[in-house]
Formats: C-alpha cells, structure tokens, sequence
C-alpha cells in the first residue's frame, strides 16, 4: 500500500557489494502493524514478556506444521529445561512447504493439546534467504519476545544472548508406539520420521497422513490447505516462439479441460492480454517483463481460487518466467512450464502474422528471435516441436502429462 510501517535512524552503514550498501540503528515503529489474519496473536514483545511466567523461556519458531517427531522433541527440551514454551509462527509470508500464513496458523494450534503449556503467537518474520542473516534475525527476535533457550529447526546459530538446542533424531517406536532417540531403537523396530517430500507426495496423491507420524488434527488442516492435486488449483504457462503454435495448443487444452467440468480454466491469451491487462506497454525488456509478471499475477490468483490459469506469451526472459512460477507456488497451486519449441526457421515459414516479414525487412525492430533474444528455458516440464506434431496430438500430450502427474482427472463426455 506505500505507507510505511517503521522508521530508521541510520547511525552506521557499511558496504555489502558494488552499489549496494547495509544500514543499521534504531527501529521506530509507525502506525498500527498493518493487517492479516488472526490480528489478535500479533501481540508486540512487551505484551509477550509481560504474559510469560518467570524462569526459563524456551522458544520455537513454527515455520512449518508440527508433527509428532517435532513435537516430542519440544515437549522433551522443556521438560529437560522445566521452561515454559513460547511458539512464535511467522505470518510474513508463506510457510516453508508453501502453505499460507493463516493455514500455517491454524495447523500450529491444532497441535496445542500436544504440547506441554505454552504461549502461542504470530510473529512479522521473513525469511532473508541467507543463513546467517536468518539465523541471527531469528535469535535477535526470539530474545526480544523473552526467550531464553531456542529450539533450533534447522542450522541455527547461537546469537543475542541466547542458548540454541540442536535436537537429535527421533524415530517410532514399534512396540509400544513411543517417539525416541533412534540410537535407542534396534533397527528392525524403528521407523524414521516422513520427509517433507513424502508428506507432500501424501497429500498431493489425497493419501491421509499416517496417525503414527501426524495427529489427526493436524493432519485435516494440511489436508484442507494443500487437496490433492486433482482438486488444488492450476497454472499451464505455455512459451515459445511467434508462431511456434502455443496459443492454438493453449485453446485446445483449454476447451478439454472445460469438458471434464471439474475447474474453472481461464485462457490468457498473450494478444489478448496485451489489448486488455498491457495496454501501453512496448517490447522493451523491462515491458516484457512487466507484461509476463501481469499474466502470472492474474493466473496465481486464479489458481489461488482452485481454478486452473492457461498463460501462453512469448514470455522469452527466464527471470520473467520464474517470477511466474514463484507466484504460482506461493499462492499454493501447481505450475507447468511447456516449452513450445518449434524452431526459428519453421515459425518463419507459417509467419501468420507477417511478423517476422516485417522485421527480415527492417520495418519492425525488437522481434524476438530475430534481433530480440529467446532464452530457451531449463526447467521446462514438458517440451514440444509442433514442426510434425499435429495440434490435437501436441494437446494430447500435454493432458497426457497432467494426468500422469495427477494435475488433472479427465472425465470426457462421449456420445
């Protein structure tokens, strides 16, 4: 929205790299915090401190659902410690497996009855992608909230005055159904924690979470945000070439995924966009760029709402690309990548456009592939030469990979 949220007296700065520079000193807080969900679990530090008991403070920062190997591992420190347990979730933006703030919220609480008596709150805390910067921003945070003892949830570093626990491994216990150091466990009655791949291929597939490793609660709010695949929303993000046949293959697959009627699809065509969402924009770079980033924000939420996005611009930037993707994800849909890869010299020769024409002959400049480039995508999922592929069998292929992958459930009506 613009307005600001704090200010800083700058009372040191150092350089970081070329034409960047760090700034440090002191944090005046403005206004009122800003808005979310769950608003009343976003008490300030003082508030906290003034709610924990006196004594040992231990800390844990919920980034992501608790299973019952992180429980017992909290409930065995605090124990440990006698500490009273503070569990901080960080709402500034998704989880670490891609689940919305408030989702990530509401799977912290529905672990409460699991944990030995404890504080919950919501905590502004984002990630700053690097390890040293997250591990003493999370420390310096946790310290301000009273915390004396962190329970580290990854690599941490110790920092503000703080002890960091580093938990050993657990595992499940065959016979009793016990969660203990796995060194105490003989191999054949062991069973080791799920990881977060087989979690996510759990839900993904609409399998439920073995009672063994996740409490039921739990295991209903991760089903709630993140239904299998079939049902969870969508974005098929086609790129290519002018010609290269991927806005025909996007019109195709969207007419067969609104056969099977079970999602919403919406079709972004790239000319079309440009007359409605892009109006004014050029083919500079930054314009293209900013044209790929307008279709990704609009498919996101349109997968956000479980619908499934269909996006086929030229998009030929690979920044721009990922951008789209990481819209995608973070609004907890699915994203595929089809590289529609006709070569050059065939998308010249059906030239319906009269595009390439143009600009072989110096009327038309920043055509891409001719004097503009194309960055041929890496991460592709699925990739096409429409040169001697029919369009109903390059449509084919595509429906083939999402249901392979379990995107789509085709129903097709026939006669």
């Amino acid at each position: 929205e613009g307005a600001p949220a704090a200010a800083l007296d700058v009372a040191d700065v150092w350089p970081v790299r070329d034409g960047v520079s760090g700034v440090g000193g002191q944090v005046r807080r403005l206004g009122d915090g800003g808005h979310g969900p769950f608003q009343r679990l976003r008490r300030n530090p003082e508030e906290v401190r003034a709610l924990l008991p006196p004594g040992r403070v231990l800390g844990v920062i919920a980034d992501r659902p608790l299973h019952r190997p992180q429980l017992a591992q909290i409930a065995h420190a605090a124990r440990t410690l006698a500490a009273h347990l503070l569990v901080m979730i960080p709402v500034g933006e998704g989880g670490a497996d891609g689940l919305p703030p408030e989702a990530l919220v509401r799977s912290i609480f529905a672990a409460r009855d699991r944990m030995p008596p404890a504080t919950l709150i919501a905590v502004p805390l984002s990630h700053r992608r690097e390890e040293i910067s997250d591990a003493l921003l999370r420390a310096r945070v946790s310290a301000a909230y009273g915390v004396t003892h962190l329970l580290s949830t990854g690599e941490m570093l110790s920092g503000a005055g703080l002890r960091v626990l580093v938990p050993r491994e657990l595992a499940y216990d065959n016979r009793d159904g016990q969660w203990r150091w796995r060194e105490d466990i003989p191999p054949r009655n062991r069973r080791l924690a799920l990881t977060q791949p087989e979690i996510d291929d759990l839900l993904d597939r609409g399998f439920p979470l073995p009672e063994w490793h996740t409490p039921p609660a739990v295991a209903r709010e991760l089903a709630r945000a993140r239904p299998p695949r079939r049902q969870r929303g969508l974005v098929v993000f086609l790129t290519g070439l002018s010609g290269s046949g991927k806005s025909t293959i996007a019109r195709g697959l969207a007419d067969a995924l609104r056969e099977s009627g079970d999602r919403t699809v919406t079709l972004l065509d790239g000319d079309v966009v440009r007359r409605e969402l892009s109006a004014g924009l050029g083919f500079s770079k930054t314009d293209r760029d900013l044209n790929v980033r307008r279709i990704g924000w609009v498919a996101a939420e349109i997968a956000r709402h479980r619908g499934v996005g269909i996006c086929c611009p030229i998009a030929p930037y690979a920044a721009a690309r990922a951008t789209a993707r990481e819209m995608a994800l973070a609004a907890g849909s699915g994203f595929v990548l089809v590289h529609v890869a006709t070569p050059l010299e065939v998308c010249e020769q059906r030239d319906r456009k009269g595009l390439y024409a143009r600009a072989r002959a110096g009327l038309l400049t920043g055509m891409t592939g001719i004097d503009d480039p194309y960055e041929e995508p890496t991460d592709a999922d699925l990739v096409l030469d429409t040169t001697d592929l029919s369009v109903a069998d390059a449509v084919q292929a595509v429906l083939h990979h999402l249901t392979e992958t379990g995107w789509v459930e085709l129903k097709i009506a026939t006669a």
